[in-house]
Formats: structure tokens, C-alpha cells, sequence
């Protein structure tokens, strides 16, 4: 198996420096897969707790796995800087999610979708998140076509660009 190489070019440094000497809160998106094992759930909502922790304001989606990890830490450390948007309504979210959501305090449905397939609607959903964020931080599997393109229109953006894959 071969492992790909990313070149970090002078304008990526330049945005990860920036980044890293920021001391303001920042907007971060964090999406990813809804197939995800336990223990990295585990890892995800330990995460967004920290970023949150830290005065960061957080958005998501609303599935399963790591958008539903990410809520969960966000919700413990500050429910108040949580955005959740949402590729559909309320009522096309699975059942298990709906409990979770409704106790989102800036939850944004997105009706309008209903009629969308859910790849359809999750990749509109998607790049409206990123369009309000200043990072995404992004879980994915090597064949998660939705998330790698919204991997590749966060970049075009110029924003800040975190992946970590699963396999």
C-alpha cells in the first residue's frame, strides 16, 4: 500500500502560522463519517469538549459517529458555543439523533432539502458549515466522496484543513 506525501507549500505555512498564534476564539467545523468504531467516538468527543473548553465556537452536522461525538463533548463544556446544521429537517434526522438535537440550543434545519437525496443535501449542508468556519476538522474513510470534497472546498477557501482517516 502506498502512502501519498503532502507538500506543504509557503502559503500553507503561512496559514498554519496564523492559525496557531490566533489568540481569539475561532469558528471549527468538525464533520465526519457516521461509521465510526467506539472508541474513536470516544476520542472525537474528546476533542470537541477541549476545543470548546477553550472558548472556541464548534459546528457540526447532526448524524450519527462523529458529528453525534462531536455534539455530545460540546454540549458537556458549553452548549452555548455549538451550532448544529442540519442537511435536512428535524424529522428526516434518524430517530436515535432527534432526542440529541432537540437539545441543541442553535440547531438550523434545513427543510428545503427534504425533498434531496441525503448525499445531496449533506453536501449543500456541508459547505454551508464551511462556509461559516474558519477550520474544518474532518474523519473520514479513503472512499468518504462527500467529506473528501468538502476536504477540497474548505482548501479552495483557503481555510485551515485538518483529515484524519479511519482505514
Amino acid at each position: 500500500m502506498s502512502q501519498s506525501v503532502d507538500i506543504i507549500t509557503p502559503d500553507t505555512l503561512a496559514q498554519e502560522l496564523a492559525a496557531i498564534q490566533q489568540t481569539g476564539s475561532k469558528r471549527i467545523a468538525l464533520l465526519g463519517s457516521r461509521h465510526v468504531p467506539i472508541t474513536h467516538q470516544q476520542l472525537i468527543e474528546m476533542m470537541s469538549y477541549a476545543i470548546v473548553l477553550a472558548g472556541n465556537r464548534l459546528m457540526t452536522s447532526g448524524a450519527a459517529g462523529t458529528n453525534s461525538a462531536a455534539i455530545k463533548g460540546a454540549m458537556r463544556a458549553d452548549p452555548n458555543l455549538l451550532t448544529v446544521i442540519l442537511p435536512q429537517s428535524l424529522e428526516r434526522q434518524p430517530k436515535e439523533s432527534q432526542e440529541q438535537l432537540r437539545q441543541v440550543m442553535h440547531l438550523v434545519e434545513s427543510p428545503e432539502h427534504d425533498r434531496l437525496s441525503l448525499a445531496e443535501a449533506s453536501a449543500i449542508c456541508n459547505r454551508d458549515i464551511v462556509s461559516r468556519c474558519q477550520q474544518l476538522i474532518c474523519f473520514a474513510f479513503h472512499d468518504s466522496q462527500t467529506l473528501l470534497q468538502t476536504c477540497q472546498e474548505a482548501e479552495e477557501q483557503r481555510k485551515l484543513v485538518t483529515l484524519f482517516y479511519f482505514d
